[in-house]
């Protein structure tokens, strides 16, 4: 079945989509930024990268982090991170609603061709 990726310009230097979003998902569900990005089979640096380079394109951070010590390190997702995560899933919900007929009708031709 043909399937429908999405990303997202949000400006001249900067675009989210589902590896950005799944980082953010990671981070959250695993409580650090290195967790999230070895489930992505992803360097620490890369994803800190990818992290700041969407603190710069919303213009606040989406992690906030917490240094390690007695009381342990992590990471979390600010209110900013969670709903770009949110707003992120809706549109690719609704877009793939919008396409699923279309979709549909492309597999019909591959299995017909």
């Amino acid at each position: 079945m043909p399937s429908l990726s999405l990303r997202v310009n949000l400006d001249p230097d900067g675009r989210i989509g589902p590896g950005k979003i799944e980082l953010l998902e990671n981070i959250a569900s695993f409580g650090s930024i290195s967790a999230g990005a070895r489930q992505m089979q992803m360097s620490y640096k890369r994803a800190w990268d990818l992290v700041e380079e969407m603190n710069q394109i919303f213009g606040k951070p989406v992690v906030s982090t917490q240094t390690g010590g007695k009381r342990g390190g992590g990471a979390a997702l600010t209110p900013v991170g969670l709903a770009v995560v949110s707003r992120f899933r809706a549109i690719e919900r609704a877009a793939l609603a919008a396409a699923e007929p279309h979709l549909t009708a492309l597999q019909g031709d591959i299995e017909a061709a």
